[in-house]
């Protein structure tokens, strides 16, 4: 089969297009015909050598996988030929709590990913994909959706009427929005872009905020919530933003916190704040396949269609990945393997 492979650290061009055996389904997995893989930050963190512990040889990159069951094995239950499949994250973490055990092992970092013609899974890793769906759309789902899912219903038990801040139109943040509005939520975005700051209105966004005019943007959050803040922020900017994003923040409220665009390097945290404001910091590690499952069941009663930047095709892979790091994008990044 035709696949793509990157050693950590080769950075984009380092990207390679080879041809590997087909992989063999074992008692309980899942052979994938691979349609749509969605691209993260995570991808090009890897390719950069900033995403570790990772395998050190040239891996099949990218976690989010969308396709078709061309084979199962002799003891699977849960899918059979032709079914329409997503790949988990962590193919470990199924349910309850995260470990170091169910945490370890990632598609496309410690063990194969799905930029390749198939893949396979334990079928326990999997989950159907919404009959409304097509598979670019659907290959959103298995991180930034879970992602999004996580940090706003789980860790932040958000409810209808609660507020929510999200940073940026990167994957995440767009997926997010789209989730906060279908469940009733108060959503404020920020940009630096006025074009991208109309198209979140046009998602429903209930107040916008460019934060290179602003760029004080906590005290406009607060100005926006009547001096009292949100009830979680979506931080995905890191060392530069996480200071701002505590001070947006209710008390009470959550900052979850998932990537580092502007780095992951040392931020000033003022521990003060957080004791009197009972503020929660929480590190979001994507999720289970469970947060996959309530999901996609949101995205199905709510019709709910992720949204798509650019879909590029399989001979395109190094283009995409450039795409992304150009920081384009509004909303996801997909390469489309099979037609």
């Amino acid at each position: 089969m035709q696949a793509y492979q990157i050693v950590s650290g080769a950075h984009v061009a380092g990207l390679e297009r080879v041809e590997r055996p087909a992989p063999v389904a074992g008692p309980y997995e899942v052979l994938v015909r691979t349609h749509a893989v969605s691209l993260n930050y995570r991808d090009l963190m890897f390719a950069r050598g900033q995403y570790g512990p990772v395998a050190a040889h040239p891996m099949i990159p990218v976690a989010d996988g969308a396709g078709e069951v061309i084979a199962v094995g002799a003891g699977v239950t849960r899918f059979k030929l032709g079914d329409r499949v997503i790949n988990t994250y962590f193919p470990d973490w199924i349910d309850g709590r995260p470990t170091p055990t169910k945490t370890r092992d990632s598609f496309g970092a410690q063990i194969d990913g799905v930029l390749a013609e198939q893949f396979i899974a334990h079928e326990d890793a999997l989950v159907a994909i919404p009959a409304h769906l097509d598979y670019a759309e659907a290959a959103v789902l298995s991180c930034a959706g879970i992602t999004a899912w996580n940090a706003m219903f789980v860790e932040a038990a958000l409810k209808p009427g609660d507020s929510v801040l999200l940073l940026g139109t990167g994957g995440v943040s767009i997926i997010a929005l789209q989730l906060a509005k279908a469940a009733g939520l108060r959503a404020i975005v920020t940009s630096s872009s006025d074009d991208k700051l109309e198209r979140v209105r046009a998602l429903g966004a209930d107040a916008v905020i460019n934060y290179r005019d602003t760029p004080e943007w906590q005290n406009e959050v607060l100005r926006l919530t009547d001096g009292i803040g949100v009830d979680a922020v979506i931080e995905v900017g890191g060392e530069g933003t996480l200071a701002r994003s505590i001070q947006s923040t209710r008390m009470g409220g959550t900052v979850a916190v998932i990537g580092g665009v502007t780095g992951f390097g040392g931020t000033q945290v003022d521990p003060l704040a957080l004791i009197v404001g009972v503020k929660h910091l929480s590190g979001i590690f994507v999720g289970s396949r469970a947060m996959l499952d309530a999901l996609t069941k949101f995205v199905e009663v709510n019709r709910i269609v992720p949204v798509v930047d650019r879909v590029f095709g399989f001979d395109q892979a190094r283009e995409a990945y450039e795409y992304l790091e150009a920081g384009r994008h509004f909303g996801k990044v997909v390469v489309r393997v099979m037609g």
